[in-house]
């Protein structure tokens, strides 16, 4: 069997650099020049460490999912449904604005920079953006089901509502909007919240 020659780089140090350039600049937006200026490597290393762009940035992106996103564990921790929506907001202004990151969250702005032809990321990308919608709904139904919630309480409807202000506390962070603005967002969305 052929040996190759070993790699002269950190692959997970490399991987985090691509994740970083890929948070700023999306999937698109990004091209392999980037990519291997930034993780100190030549196209060639990266073919082989990587396989290409797309396996790259799927890889980036569970990256991002598993060591980026704990506060969404965090909040499904939390004793009631108000208590994960209130943590949701208020974890997701602190890391929204974190100045060790790019600004804003990586699968929303990965989303909003992606053209309809690149529609396999596109479909990627809202599943990833789904697995929190799912996390929310099936939270407000157990507590419809335990009383915390009343029973003719709109999931869907709340559902859509917090995802949207979410989504949107992360266009307005990658556009400049400070983490105290961001508070007083997520304190006008608790304000929907039954009483």
């Amino acid at each position: 069997m052929k040996m190759g020659r070993p790699r002269e780089f950190d692959v997970e140090l490399a991987l985090d650099k691509a994740l970083n350039v890929f948070w700023r600049n999306g999937y698109e937006g990004t091209s392999i020049a980037d990519l291997t200026d930034a993780m100190g490597i030549n196209p060639p290393s990266l073919y082989s460490a990587f396989g290409n762009k797309e396996k790259l940035f799927r890889k980036a992106l569970d990256r991002y999912v598993q060591q980026r996103t704990n506060f969404w564990n965090e909040a499904r921790e939390k004793p009631t449904a108000r208590g994960m929506v209130e943590h949701l907001l208020r974890a997701s202004a602190d890391f929204l604005t974190d100045e060790c990151n790019p600004r804003g969250c990586m699968l929303v702005r990965s989303a909003l920079q992606c053209s309809a032809a690149e529609e396999s990321m596109e479909r990627e990308l809202a599943a990833r953006r789904a697995m929190g919608e799912v996390m929310l709904r099936e939270r407000f139904e157990a507590a419809k089901q335990s009383g915390e919630l009343p029973a003719d309480f709109a999931t869907e409807d709340f559902v859509r509502y917090m995802m949207t202000v979410l989504e949107g506390m992360s266009v307005r962070a990658a556009a400049g909007a400070g983490r105290e603005d961001l508070y007083k967002v997520g304190d006008m969305a608790m304000r929907a919240w039954p009483a």
